[in-house]
Formats: C-alpha cells, structure tokens, sequence
C-alpha cells in the first residue's frame, strides 16, 4: 500500500509544501491507518462520519495520546484540503487540549552524574545538551560551520519554528568538538577518496551550493557510520546519526547513574534553563539562548525553581 498512487501523490504534495521528513512520516502513517480502519475506502467517498469514527477509536480503543490525535487530526485535515480539496467542516471532533505539566528538571550534579555515564560522541551530545541549553535536533544537525570556537558561539539553522539564532558554547567542550572535528575530517577524506563527500541537504540547499557542499564545513558534526540515499534526491550522502541511537545510551546512563527520574534528551535543555535562572541570568537572556518567541513560555521555569514564592513564608516556619 506504500507504494500506491495515492499514497505517493499525497508524499508529493508534503515534499512540495517542504513539510519535514518527520512530518511526511507521521501524516502518511495516520492517512493510511484512516484508509485500513474504513476498509480501504477511498477518501473521495468518505467524510465526517468516518473521519469521527476513526478518530474515536483512537481515543477510546487504542487509548493513543492527545498529542497523537491532533497529529492524527492534522494529517486527515491535509489529506482533504489537499489531496481529496475538500474543506472538512463541522466535525463533531476538536483538537485535544494539551496537558500542562511541569517539566522534570535535574540538579546540576544529577546532569553531571548522567553525563559522566557516557562516552565518546555520546557524552559530547549531552553535553551540548546541557551546555547550550539545544533541543535533540539541533544538537545532532550541528555542522561544522556552525560552530564558532573563537567566540565560543554556535549558530543553530532553522530551530523550531524554523528560526535561526546563537547560543553560547561552553569553553570546557572546546577541546572536546575540536577532537570530534578532526574525526569528521578524518571520516570526510575517506568519502572523498572513495568518489562521496556529500552530505545531506534540503534540495534547495544542493542545487545552490552543488559540489561545494563536499566542502568539510558542510558537514554534520555527529554524522552516521554509514552512508544512505537521500530520501529527495536520490543521492549518496552521510546523514547524521539518528536520535534513537542516543536515546538508547542516554536509558542506560540514566540506570548507571541510578538517578530515579524521568530523562530524556529535552530533560537536558530544561534543567539548562532553571540552572541559568538560579544562577540570576536575566530571563530575556533565558528566552533568546533557548530561542522562544514567548517569554510566557521562559517564564515556566521560574514556576519550576519556585522563584515566585521565594520571598513567601509559611505560616508553619514562623
């Protein structure tokens, strides 16, 4: 069924809508469970019933996340305005309100402890994780041009939102990238060797840079121990490596370091963020190293530290 028509024209349209790779994964993935859920209709033929239908069985049948059914939701909307163009309209069904909950923070000293726990790239990442307060993504899409170590800056490309900006780069990991940089080049010149040397771009990117992005500052920072075919153009190109990869270290470093908290890769940025605001780093200085464009989303950590209520007494301690 991947390979069908119809699945193919919708793949087409997200690639030239430039959705993320991410994005075309998740979206096929929920239009084609809605096609095998309504016995393989075609969407022409189909409408809110069904849409309600499936989308309820998700929610009480499977039990999926909020998160999942707005992706759910979002990916059957472009479906039809899109592919099927119809606009879908008064739908019994509205996108799952988010939970609000407090981010798990570490202290400094359980950042340090996890850390220690891993080795080599592995470390580096969650170290940039920490040290510059970067989501999963942006710390694995860092290429060689982006990292300044004279200023002790990094440039991170289209973050969320697709916004670029700076963050600060910690002067402990200097010696540290400097020696994960000889190692790409190390790894650079044997693709060269062999007749590769590109790394992955946006096609937009390729066609306007061409050979020069066989150029080492053109390369990914972490990049995978294989090469693959790029999912647009079809070239050989190294990629870097997959999050999944780290994900896996960071699980084992967690239950090495015997630190009885929810982890992940984000868990980093977060605690990234209260360190600073401990520390008294102004929160617009906060807000423009994490890059958001709403303070009121900086402003959760301060919940988080509980600075709020720092000048509060309760009426038990007087």
């Amino acid at each position: 069924m991947s390979s069908s028509p119809f699945i193919e024209s919708v793949r087409k349209e997200l690639r030239t809508r430039r959705y993320s790779i991410k994005t075309e994964k998740v979206y096929l993935f929920w239009i084609k469970a809605f096609i095998i859920f309504n016995d393989k209709r075609h969407p022409n033929i189909m409408g809110n019933q069904e849409i309600e239908r499936f989308l309820n069985h998700l929610a009480v049948n499977k039990q999926v996340s909020g998160s999942s059914q707005n992706q759910a939701l979002c990916a059957i909307i472009f479906l039809y305005r899109y592919i099927v163009q119809r606009e879908i309209v008064d739908l019994r069904y509205s996108f799952t309100k988010r939970e609000k909950a407090m981010p798990t923070v570490l202290t400094h000293d359980e950042a340090k402890l996890i850390i220690s726990q891993l080795a080599g790239k592995y470390w580096l990442v969650a170290s940039l994780l920490y040290g510059c307060g970067l989501r999963i993504n942006e710390a694995l899409q860092l290429r060689i041009k982006d990292i300044n170590l004279d200023d002790n800056t990094l440039f991170i490309y289209r973050g969320k939102g697709k916004k670029d900006r700076y963050t600060l780069l910690p002067k402990t990991l200097k010696l540290h990238i400097s020696e994960q940089i000889s190692q790409v080049k190390t790894k650079h010149s044997q693709d060269l060797s062999q007749g590769f040397g590109l790394t992955s771009l946006p096609p937009a990117l390729l066609r306007k840079y061409g050979s020069a992005a066989k150029d080492i500052s053109w390369q990914y920072l972490f990049p995978s121990s294989t090469r693959c075919t790029h999912p647009y153009d079809g070239y050989i190109c190294r990629h870097h490596i997959h999050e999944t990869s780290f994900r896996k270290q960071l699980r084992k470093a967690v239950m090495n370091a015997k630190v009885e908290k929810q982890v992940k890769a984000h868990t980093f940025r977060h605690t990234f963020a209260t360190q600073l605001l401990l520390q008294g780093t102004d929160i617009r200085t906060v807000q423009e190293l994490l890059g958001h464009t709403d303070l009121k989303t900086t402003e959760l950590y301060t919940h988080v530290i509980g600075s709020r209520f720092s000048h509060t007494v309760s009426p038990v301690d007087r």
